[in-house]
């Protein structure tokens, strides 16, 4: 049997967790579902983010950024601040009191269970994404209450699709609703980053 089936990645299991760092004159931060332990002795952490992102250029630049892991009350407002905007278009941390760790990264406030601050010791160019391997400065434990999956949020968080009919796309990697009689040919997902030939059209 060697049918190659892409939804066959849906299954491997993903945290949700929005990387924040600064440009040097002000704060960024995005979602990210690509954050994993590599190695323990020492402990080292692999984050993959696409180059599309303004984080990207960002942590390539400084070289540290900081995880704050998400947990299951987190709203899905918060998503749409840090994951359907661009950081380069807009100051995602307008109007809030931030706070920084000791690496000058942003410390979300709320809707965190803990938070571990990277250093980049390796960097990969993986094609539509930069893999960076990095060593942990710091690292806490906020509370206890559950983190956030990427299965949790598809689930209870996403809002539901409207009982009305729309016209438009759906893209098959995130859920990204594109509304409109056409797609674009060279539309790229707000969200996930992927292309429109991830798209169909919405039932």
């Amino acid at each position: 049997m060697s049918q190659y089936d892409p939804t066959a990645l849906f299954k491997l299991g993903y945290g949700l967790y929005v990387i924040t760092s600064n440009d040097g004159s002000r704060d960024n931060g995005m979602i990210c579902n690509t954050v994993s332990q590599v190695a323990s002795s020492p402990d080292r952490l692999a984050v993959a983010i696409n180059k599309a992102n303004y984080t990207h250029d960002i942590v390539k630049k400084t070289g540290f950024m900081n995880v704050n892991c998400l947990t299951e009350d987190a709203p899905f407002d918060l998503f749409k601040q840090f994951g359907f905007q661009s950081g380069r278009d807009v100051n995602k941390f307008e109007g809030e009191q931030v706070f920084h760790t000791g690496n000058g990264a942003a410390l979300l406030t709320k809707f965190i269970n803990a938070f571990i601050s990277l250093k980049v010791t390796d960097y990969i160019d993986m094609g539509s994404h930069g893999l960076y391997i990095c060593e942990l400065t710091d690292a806490s434990v906020l509370n206890n209450k559950p983190s956030m999956t990427y299965a949790y949020y598809h689930a209870n968080v996403k809002p539901k699709p409207q009982a009305a009919k729309k016209k438009g796309f759906v893209c098959k990697i995130c859920g990204y609703i594109y509304e409109g009689d056409t797609l674009p040919e060279d539309f790229i997902c707000p969200l996930c980053k992927h292309p429109a030939s991830d798209f169909e059209p919405l039932e």
